[in-house]
């Protein structure tokens, strides 16, 4: 082989090899380049010191109450089981099966009313206790007796809570003994000694839609906690009781659940887990069936209090700053949207009725938009400055910049948003 015919196949081999060389590095530098903008959209998620507590009513019967039971309601994201308990013995048997499944239960029995003392010193120090049922949606005349009792049960132990849960607003003036809502809630939260502050409401109706008094009960309910430094627990309905409510679905539930949260609750409650027996009315289609087997509604459910939870970072230990409505028409008793704050310049629902809550949680301020439609979706269009992040279902923190100007918030849905 001649002299030059070797340099030429040792020049083409370096040549070929400094090609290869340089195409990796600029292959290698491209799937860099990638990487660290995925991470850079994608990487920071919500921290959160706990999350919202969610109870079930008329939870696991005794007759049922096996840990097997109690770890399927806790697949679901409950947290707390409340069922009408018949005496001790069962009470006993429900804390025991809780405890092995690593849930918690509000207990109620007659004996916790005729021998309070000796009730509550046998179950306080149970790991398994949430607290101590008193009554459901009490009239006035009720309120002082319920206030000696739940300073009787305080007395033993402060610890854990007592359980009382309001009317809601649409309930009448001898339901309440007042002619005005926002009295009736006054004067329980001064009267009886609680922990927090509850009441049941539901608002979603098959003739006129949306209970036209909901959202009014929101901004008085939340407005009479924050007064007496209480916060306060919220429903979503979850069983049918009749033909004049709105079947259960993810999106009638999310609705009720977001709403809630939008208005600062700290607690969320579903009635009910477990479907009830009555002989007045007709429950059908609750999480769990009479016969003791799971519907739709039990996947729906824990699809739903997934995202709450992934959210703690957001709506545990919030404080409300603001709550607006935007849209044609605002509900009765709220405010209409009119300003925007600082870091945003275009909020905009095509006319489509929405919740904007501002949230304060640590040193974060977030928005929450909830659509108020379960039945269709909503345009959002939301501009804001370069600050602007996109809080997504599974928690992220991304940039809002990342997604379109307008974006559809689902049936009921919320989006959220820090600035």
């Amino acid at each position: 082989m001649s002299t030059d015919l070797q340099i030429q196949k040792s020049f083409k081999r370096n040549w070929t090899n400094i090609l290869w060389v340089s195409f990796r590095l600029l292959f290698s530098g491209l799937i860099l380049q990638v990487l660290n903008t995925q991470a850079a959209v994608a990487q920071d998620k919500l921290e959160s010191k706990g999350h919202i507590p969610i109870l079930g009513w008329y939870s696991i019967p005794p007759e049922e109450a096996t840990t097997a039971r109690y770890i399927e309601m806790k697949d679901a994201g409950f947290d707390i089981s409340f069922s009408f308990l018949g005496n001790l013995e069962e009470v006993q048997k429900s804390l025991d099966a809780a405890q092995k499944a690593g849930m918690k239960i509000v207990i109620g029995c007659p004996e916790l009313k005729t021998e309070t003392e000796k009730t509550v010193k046998r179950f306080m120090n149970h790991s398994a206790l949430a607290g101590y049922f008193l009554r459901d949606e009490p009239a006035v005349d009720a309120f002082i007796e319920l206030g000696n009792w739940a300073k009787r049960v305080n007395a033993v132990d402060s610890k854990n809570f007592c359980y009382v849960n309001l009317f809601p607003n649409y309930a009448t003036a001898t339901q309440l003994g007042t002619s005005d809502y926002r009295e009736y809630v006054n004067k329980f939260a001064k009267e009886v000694p609680l922990h927090f502050l509850s009441y049941d409401s539901y608002p979603l109706t098959t003739a006129e839609g949306v209970y036209s008094k909901w959202h009014q009960n929101l901004e008085i309910f939340s407005d009479e906690a924050k007064k007496v430094g209480k916060p306060f627990w919220g429903f979503a309905q979850s069983v049918l009781f009749d033909d004049f409510h709105e079947v259960p679905t993810l999106a009638t539930m999310r609705v009720q659940m977001y709403t809630n949260l939008a208005y600062g609750a700290q607690g969320l409650q579903y009635f009910t887990y477990w479907t009830p027996v009555s002989s007045t009315e007709d429950f059908r289609g609750a999480p769990i069936s009479l016969t003791g087997k799971r519907s739709a509604v039990y996947d729906d459910i824990k699809l739903l209090n997934q995202e709450i939870k992934n959210l703690a970072g957001v709506f545990f230990g919030a404080k409300l700053i603001s709550i607006k409505y935007a849209g044609k028409e605002t509900p009765m008793g709220t405010n209409r949207l009119s300003t925007l704050p600082a870091s945003l310049k275009v909020l905009d629902t095509a006319g489509k009725p929405a919740i904007v809550s501002i949230l304060e949680n640590g040193d974060k301020r977030f928005l929450v938009i909830v659509n108020m439609d379960y039945k269709h979706s909503m345009p959002l269009t939301l501009l804001g400055n370069d600050n602007l992040k996109r809080i997504l279902k599974d928690g992220s923190i991304v940039p809002a910049s990342v997604y379109d100007t307008t974006v559809d918030v689902g049936a009921g849905d919320i989006a959220v948003y820090m600035f």
